[in-house]
């Protein structure tokens, strides 16, 4: 069974492990949000039951709904329970969001083993809660070992979609209208989108385009028809596009979820990195961005500072200093998703 949700980066590990535990004779079940953007993206893959339970956010902050959510936990909790209790799994693996709380929960009652994968440098919180009740928790970043019992954590790496590795460059261009005669970027400002990414980029399309053919990845609702043009291309979202996209893709401007940048990594997609701000979240993506920026992947910016001038300049010095780059992702380690499957098996049978 897997679980995780909330956003999209709380999904994409899950949807590369599925068909590979499928290929293997696995039976696998999926457990999340009622409405969440779990269940939208797990629908699109076969052969997944799919589970929805009362969830609750875990805030860090004063909010009346602070009220009536450990409510809601306590009813997926319940929910969760009863499903397993029937379904009986051999092994629960998590892939973070606060929706993994109650089925977590539920797994540690039910005696099923529990694999965590944290993909951020620090634990978020609901991992925190969590990794007490967890068997195992695979870490993204090397310094994240520092912050979780040493006999728990397995240092794995990125963990990156084969699919995402067979992308088309052409398939890309024609999907845009795009040409081999003008390098290509590409924005996007995570699962839900950036309002303030969105308007830079907008109040600069003009000199932006004058070098650059753009790919933009707007967020639902974001998308303003009127701005397209020859060399700029806007979505709400995209799913089987990414692969072919990001094969066209020279240069990448981007929030600094961890699931994203290593997959950028992986591709060798010089960085620019907008982490959102410890205004709207916690500081993870900024923790995240610095740790790429030290290792020479990429270029960090400031969202809360940050003007039009600046981020096209920013842009125009990383594509110029591209091979810079390039040279130090080259040296990267690779990270392999059998490695992680390894240890899901390992955890089942050990239940």
């Amino acid at each position: 069974m897997f679980t995780g949700g909330g956003t999209a980066g709380h999904v994409t590990v899950n949807l590369a492990l599925i068909p590979e535990f499928q290929a293997d004779g696995w039976e696998t079940e999926y457990m999340g949000s009622v409405d969440g953007i779990e269940k939208q993206l797990i629908q699109s893959v076969p052969s997944v039951p799919y589970y929805g339970i009362s969830t609750g956010k875990l805030r860090r902050y004063m909010d009346w709904k602070n009220v009536k959510d450990p409510f809601r936990v306590m009813k997926g909790v319940l929910q969760a329970f009863r499903i397993m209790r029937r379904s009986k799994p051999d092994v629960l693996f998590s892939k973070g969001g606060f929706v993994t709380v109650p089925v977590i929960i539920a797994a540690w009652l039910n005696r099923v083993p529990v694999v965590i994968h944290e993909s951020d440098l620090t634990p978020g919180l609901a991992n925190k809660i969590a990794i007490p009740l967890a068997e195992k928790i695979a870490v993204t970043f090397p310094e994240t070992m520092d912050h979780v019992k040493k006999e728990k954590a397995v240092y794995i790496g990125g963990i990156v979609r084969n699919e995402l590795k067979k992308g088309s460059a052409l398939k890309g261009l024609t999907l845009t209208s795009f040409t081999r005669h003008k390098p290509v970027m590409l924005i996007m400002g995570g699962s839900q989108g950036s309002k303030k990414i969105n308007q830079m980029v907008r109040d600069e399309l003009a000199t932006l385009t004058e070098s650059f053919q753009i790919i933009h990845i707007c967020g639902k609702g974001q998308v303003e028809p009127q701005l397209n043009q020859h060399g700029y291309c806007q979505f709400e979202y995209v799913n089987q596009e990414l692969a072919d996209l990001l094969a066209a893709t020279d240069i990448v401007v981007s929030r600094a979820g961890s699931n994203s940048i290593f997959e950028f990594l992986s591709l060798r997609k010089p960085m620019v990195l907008i982490p959102l701000s410890r205004q709207v979240s916690r500081g993870d993506q900024i923790l995240n961005a610095q740790s790429f920026e030290k290792l020479g992947y990429a270029k960090v910016l400031d969202e809360d500072t940050l003007i039009g001038e600046q981020f096209v300049q920013t842009v125009m010095k990383t594509y110029e200093d591209r091979h810079h780059y390039l040279e130090k992702m080259e040296q990267a380690r690779q990270s392999e998703l059998q490695d992680l499957i390894q240890l899901i098996e390992d955890a089942a049978k050990s239940g």
